[in-house]
């Protein structure tokens, strides 16, 4: 099994096997869609120190990101134990890691803890988020241009 199952919880909803980890985010600190989610996360203590860098700035993730060919105007980045997790499987795992004690933590469980239905969303929302920042006028990162 692979590591993210690491952050599923049992029926007490208590995570069985604390990992302890260092968990990077990488999103768009001039995005207010991604603001609001990394305010409203609630990520279980058990998983591990939960770092989130703002991909508008120089970075040693982002540098990673890029040279993986991660595109970060289309979507978040998520590092753990040196595996990088784009999009809609950044945010699949990101809602395993959730504590669920909040209404929008406990949504965002139920809209991405499976792949397959995160897989069909993510490009949604990712869509009108694009839409969003073109609206405010937020340049792109471009991160992958030369």
């Amino acid at each position: 099994m692979h590591d993210l199952y690491n952050f599923r919880t049992n029926e007490t909803g208590m995570n069985p096997r604390p990992t302890n980890h260092k968990i990077q985010l990488l999103y768009d600190g001039q995005c207010p869609v991604c603001q609001n989610y990394i305010a409203y996360i609630r990520i279980r203590e058990a998983v591990g120190q939960f770092v989130l860098i703002n991909a508008r700035e120089p970075s040693e993730l982002l540098d990673e990101a890029t040279s993986q060919n991660l595109n970060v105007d289309e979507g978040m980045v998520l590092k753990i134990n040196g595996q990088l997790y784009h999009g809609s499987d950044a945010i699949h795992i990101l809602s395993l890691m959730n504590t669920r004690s909040t209404w929008f933590n406990r949504t965002n469980y139920y809209l991405f803890r499976s792949k397959t239905l995160a897989k069909l969303i993510y490009p949604i929302l990712k869509c009108l988020r694009s839409l969003l920042l073109r609206l405010i006028r937020v340049p792109r990162i471009k991160n992958l241009s030369s």
